[in-house]
């Protein structure tokens, strides 16, 4: 586990500092972003994901971990959304920005966490697919949700499915990592 959460980590200083980056050169323009928005978004990356992993040609130059890191950012940002709200204009500025980011980092952490530890790991026993599949099922999920104006009879909220999302994609890239031969 003690691995795990180094892997954890660093997967998630790349999709931070990426976050930082592009903050730095766009600002908060996603507060405007209603969480559909936010959804459709991240339903189109894991389906480009999916594509990779099932056509044998690709007329992009771009690999499966550019996609997760956006599914991350982007769920987080979805996260932040329903923690303060759609703005009208941006509203963040960088630190604050970041600030809130770690915050919904360090529950969707914990929760992974103990997810880990009564399921014992059994995420490295999947095929990098399945993370793929089951972040396109929760993405459905959310989905029904919005249509349904936010409201279940016995279901888990949308922040757990984005938070599960990003621990998906979070393994899948830890995988992905692993699967890489050295150079």
């Amino acid at each position: 586990m003690k691995h795990t959460l180094k892997q954890y980590d660093s997967v998630i200083k790349i999709c931070r500092d990426l976050f930082k980056k592009k903050m730095e050169d766009y600002g908060s323009a996603w507060r405007v972003l209603r969480l559909p928005s936010l959804t459709d978004q991240i339903y189109i990356k894991a389906q480009r994901i999916r594509g990779l992993q099932e056509n044998e040609e690709r007329k992009i130059d771009e690999g499966e971990i550019s996609e997760f890191i956006g599914i991350i950012n982007y769920s987080i940002m979805a996260l932040i959304q329903l923690d303060k709200g759609v703005a009208k204009q941006p509203d963040l500025l960088v630190a604050e920005a970041l600030e809130v980011y770690d915050k919904h980092v360090l529950v969707t952490r914990t929760l992974m966490e103990n997810k880990n530890h009564d399921y014992g790991e059994a995420w490295r026993d999947l095929r990098i697919s399945s993370h793929t599949d089951l972040i396109i099922q929760k993405l459905l999920r959310v989905k029904q949700i919005e249509d349904n104006l936010g409201e279940t009879q016995v279901s888990e909220g949308v922040d757990a499915n984005y938070q599960d999302i990003i621990n998906y994609a979070v393994f899948a890239m830890i995988l992905l990592e692993e699967n890489t031969p050295a150079v």
